[in-house]
């Protein structure tokens, strides 16, 4: 990424990673700019970067981290310990790895049935007629296999555990191919917009905004509001499906690095600046004359 000299006063670090494309990255960088503020994409694994010169370092694409965790989180806490970082590290710790649903349920939360299988496990139960196997630290279908054939669920089951990662085993909910998922937003802390999305495996349509139901939107906020951190977090996106019966129900909560969708609402990167500043010492009041470097 080419350096430039950053006019005085806040400056925001936008954490990606390299080799994947960030449409979100520019239209935010713009945003901050018009905001008076100096934010720049900053490879979150580049270790020359000076994280204590930011005021805020938000996390953003770091698509990457499922290949490296342990040295994601352990970046994380260090960049703590010199400013501020959005989300929080301890949302960052639970929320890289799935096993957060099993906690999520516990508390109360409607999730997608799960069978979890732990490394020196087998997979019992899941008596379903079709699968959707996946590794717990994941993004994407990265390692993802869905199959009607119990015997290549077992055996991709066993080749994840014997890598030493945790298994997740659900039934494939045919109704995702009409009705879709239905991903929430939240803004600082405020429903900002709502987007259908179509199946991940397998074809489907795209992307598109729509209006939550009553009950999509309450099981939102019923989600959000069981994370501990619930008023720290600067953006979230709570993925809902809905089961045969019509409930709604949880797939996940991306509290690390997803989509937000903001080319799907008119003011979408104003609207995540805007939020990022109110996090900045003095609430963002600061409004020198920003450059936008090139990632």
């Amino acid at each position: 990424m080419n350096p430039v000299t950053p006019p005085p006063g806040p400056r925001v670090a936008y954490a990606t990673c390299r080799g994947i494309e960030d449409v979100e990255l520019l239209p935010v960088l713009a945003a901050f700019a018009r905001a008076g503020v100096a934010a720049e994409a900053v490879f979150w694994d580049d270790p020359e970067v000076d994280w204590g010169g930011y005021q805020l370092v938000l996390i953003r694409s770091v698509w990457d981290y499922i290949l490296y965790r342990d040295a994601f989180l352990a970046w994380s806490r260090r960049t703590a310990a010199l400013t501020r970082v959005a989300n929080p590290v301890s949302v960052l710790e639970r929320n890289t790895d799935k096993t957060y649903l099993r906690d999520l349920a516990g508390a109360g939360v409607p999730i997608v049935p799960t069978v979890w299988v732990a490394p020196g496990e087998e997979l019992a139960g899941a008596d379903w007629p079709e699968l959707v196997v996946k590794p717990t630290v994941s993004s994407g279908a990265r390692d993802t296999v869905r199959t009607a054939d119990r015997a290549e669920a077992v055996a991709h089951v066993a080749a994840l555990t014997a890598a030493g990662r945790t298994a997740m085993v659900q039934p494939y909910l045919p109704m995702v191919e009409v009705e879709g998922e239905t991903s929430l937003l939240f803004l600082g802390g405020e429903f900002s917009h709502a987007v259908r999305r179509g199946p991940m495996l397998g074809g489907g349509f795209e992307d598109a905004a729509r209006e939550p139901d009553a009950d999509q939107l309450a099981l939102a906020e019923r989600v959000l509001a069981a994370v501990p951190e619930r008023d720290e977090l600067l953006y979230a996106r709570v993925d809902l499906v809905r089961l045969p019966d019509g409930r709604p129900v949880l797939i996940e909560l991306e509290l690390t690095e997803p989509r937000l969708f903001l080319d799907l609402r008119p003011d979408g990167p104003e609207a995540l600046a805007a939020a990022a500043l109110r996090l900045l010492p003095g609430g963002g009041n600061t409004r020198p004359r920003a450059v936008v470097p090139r990632p």
